[in-house]
């Protein structure tokens, strides 16, 4: 009579072990993959949310359209030239991690975008090199993207270090 009592509580255990060994590796996954922001849709710039150091810097993109899909975003950021034309710019990052490298305007662009913590914003590091005037030039940028007013406003802070010194930008896009 002992001797079943006591297989009953090892095996009692050893289920109980067996199913938070299971949980401790299936949950995680799906609680991160559900977290993670999704940014995508049409989003038009609210000059009056948005903030840039004065006179430095002319204001952001008037439109992104994003798309988000698995470990991939992209950008395009669509506005308006000199010759009332509009530009379409599109730019795409890869979400796990992984380095991208583009071809821009006069040069490359190289990001890595990374998630927070808790998956809520997207941090993307961009390294920009040009080429004017037989020289070549290099600016990093730093944005951070997040999701506020229960997803109808995407805010970007941007924080750029060129030739000219440090430039901070605050864009706050309404979804379309």
């Amino acid at each position: 009579m002992q001797k079943s009592t006591t297989l009953s509580k090892i095996s009692r255990t050893g289920m109980i072990i067996l199913v938070l060994l299971t949980g401790m590796f299936l949950l995680p996954r799906n609680i991160s993959a559900q977290e993670k922001t999704d940014f995508s849709g049409t989003w038009k710039l609210n000059e009056s949310k948005s903030s840039t150091e004065e006179g430095r810097f002319r204001m952001g993109t008037p439109t992104l359209t994003v798309t988000q899909k698995g470990n991939e975003m992209k950008v395009d950021r669509i506005m308006r030239g000199r010759d009332d034309q509009e530009r379409t710019f599109t730019s795409t990052y890869s979400l796990d991690g992984k380095e991208t490298s583009q071809e821009a305007f006069r040069g490359t662009t190289t990001s890595v975008a990374s998630w927070s913590d808790n998956g809520k914003s997207l941090t993307i590091t961009t390294t920009r090199t040009m080429e004017r005037d037989g020289q070549t030039m290099e600016m990093k940028t730093t944005e951070v993207w997040t999701l506020t007013e229960g997803g109808n406003s995407l805010t970007i802070t941007s924080t750029s270090n060129t030739p000219r010194g440090e430039m901070k930008v605050t864009l706050v896009y309404d979804k379309q």
